[in-house]
């Protein structure tokens, strides 16, 4: 059984004290530090954090997956705040938002990102370049003797603020995909299951080195690529840009690789532009956040030799929900692991049940319905939103939001969206059936995106958007109508529309609030 006072940055202190002289974090601009140096490094910060925000609860942190932005967040979480990772992709409204939201007084970012990013100066922050350079060669070589001497147990009591496991540790603000941003607030429980899930059903070894390219302010980037690495025993390399394939490349090569997180958006890209050497070492690429296309999946193992493993999470379920995994078994039999077109089988301690979408009957078996889930890393709640934590909680079950069904070995085939669906003449019409189709008439390389528009006769219609150059709106539109689809889900043929790019946000999710405004704007031109 866990303990009670078990956080996340007491588990960190004993895992770098195990694994002192192990590479620990890495990125493009640095080299690499051990688990000795990372603790050192962080317990200074975490000193210099607590005597500049005392009295502060939240501490923001502005800064890309990198080095820096691992230390200021072991740091931020040894000295008891709970971290806030801003959204430096929202913009400036949605990230106001989050500062109000928590009351933050201190943001600790970095001038050089700042300026790159082209984020405006805030008179609450404070530069990693500013603080780094305050601890003396004394205080340094001070903190390395009483890191690598005192065992973790007394630095756990002298430098880690006390703590239990039931606390909050961070508020992930959600992609604000379908609307305004939500704080997820999230306990050290939360994360410490979710890592603890993912370890039990993967052959996780101390020699893998994980990939990083989420950004921290994602949930499956913080617990992921964060703090999944740091209490495995893993050494991660970072890149702050996750479409920067050949940085990404580079980089997987260098440190031999051997576990990714991603999209499949960012993995259709390196699959373009990464060199197959450069992957050579990778035992297991895990994709969320968008659905697996086939077309993707069968480009990346190609060039690869590796098999997209997808899966399937929320913000507030700290985030993995459940996940395909290699078969298991012996010459006695074989596990089956993984099912093509489904996000696998729950994580160990996570259940899943679909219901009736409006009555909330069930569980029902085989056929569509509400996901509902449950678990240790399910959230405390929307910070400052009790009604609306409530509306999402029934009887302890986070509703999903997601139309699904499961099947009798447990594997979870998504089919759409709650939010995703158009009323037009009475009838429910999913977006994602529609993109489904699309996707299969689209080069690899291509994608499309299908919202809806308001509508006097029928209240909404549906447009379709895509990217292919090679295939013309109306040939696209003729060959939607020769399809199954029926008549009513069928756009109009002036609603096919051509576009260069589909939006997406930082997270590499289709950004569905940017594609209706796209949508209403070219329909009400043409």
């Amino acid at each position: 059984m866990r303990r009670r006072d078990e956080v996340l940055g007491r588990r960190f202190v004993r895992m770098a004290k195990a694994r002192w002289r192990s590479f620990c974090l890495a990125d493009a601009g640095r080299e690499p530090l051990t688990y000795g140096e990372t603790l050192v490094a962080s317990l200074l910060l975490s000193g210099w954090i607590r005597r500049r925000a005392a009295g502060e609860r939240f501490l923001g942190l502005l800064l890309p997956s990198s080095v820096g932005g691992a230390l200021a967040n072991i740091a931020a979480t040894m000295a008891g705040k709970i971290v806030v990772n801003l959204n430096f992709t929202a913009g400036a409204e949605a990230m106001d938002a989050a500062l109000a939201r928590c009351g933050i007084g201190t943001i600790v970012t970095s001038r050089i990102f700042v300026a790159k990013a082209g984020i405006a100066h805030d008179s609450r922050m404070v530069f990693l370049e500013d603080i780094l350079p305050s601890f003396g060669q004394v205080a340094r070589l001070r903190m390395l003797a009483v890191a690598f001497l005192l065992p973790a147990g007394l630095l756990n009591r002298w430098y880690v603020t006390e703590a239990d496991g039931e606390s909050p540790a961070t508020v992930v603000f959600s992609s604000g995909s379908t609307g305004l941003p939500k704080g997820v607030l999230l306990a050290h429980r939360n994360i410490l299951a979710n890592v603890e899930a993912v370890c039990r059903i993967f052959d996780v070894r101390s020699t893998d080195v994980m990939l990083g390219v989420l950004p921290f302010f994602h949930s499956f980037g913080f617990t992921g690529t964060l703090w999944l690495p740091l209490l495995a025993g893993l050494g991660v390399v970072y890149h702050g840009n996750p479409t920067d394939a050949r940085a990404i490349g580079e980089l997987a090569g260098r440190h031999r690789a051997t576990m990714l997180i991603s999209t499949p958006t960012f993995c259709a890209i390196y699959a373009r532009k990464c060199r197959p050497q450069e992957f050579a070492h990778l035992r297991y690429v895990i994709v969320g956040a968008e659905k697996l296309r086939a077309p993707v999946a069968a480009a990346f193992r190609e060039r690869f030799g590796v098999t997209l493993l997808e899966g399937y999470g929320c913000t507030e379920m700290a985030p993995v929900v459940s996940v395909n995994r290699p078969d298991s078994g012996s010459a006695g039999g074989v596990q089956r692991g993984a099912v093509a077109g489904t996000v696998g089988q729950p994580l160990p301690g996570v259940t899943a049940k679909v219901v009736h979408p409006e009555t909330g009957e069930g569980p029902l078996f085989g056929e569509d319905g509400l996901l509902l889930v449950n678990g240790p890393n399910r959230m405390m709640g929307y910070l400052g939103e009790p009604e609306r934590t409530a509306d999402v909680l029934r009887d302890g079950w986070y509703v999903t939001g997601d139309i699904a069904s499961i099947d009798d070995q447990g594997f979870i085939r998504i089919t759409d969206r709650l939010s995703r669906f158009s009323k037009i003449g009475g009838e429910m019409v999913p977006h994602l059936r529609i993109e489904e189709c699309v996707d299969d008439m689209l080069g690899e390389s291509y994608r499309c995106a299908v919202t809806s528009v308001p509508d006097d006769l029928r209240g909404e219609r549906i447009v379709v958007l895509f990217t292919d150059p090679g295939l013309a709106a109306q040939a696209l539109w003729d060959r939607l109508t020769r399809t199954e689809l029926p008549r009513l889900w069928l756009p109009k043929r002036d609603d096919v529309l051509f576009v260069e790019s589909i939006p997406t946000l930082g997270t590499g999710k289709t950004d569905l609030r940017a594609v209706r405004q796209m949508a209403i704007e070219r329909t009400t031109l043409t």
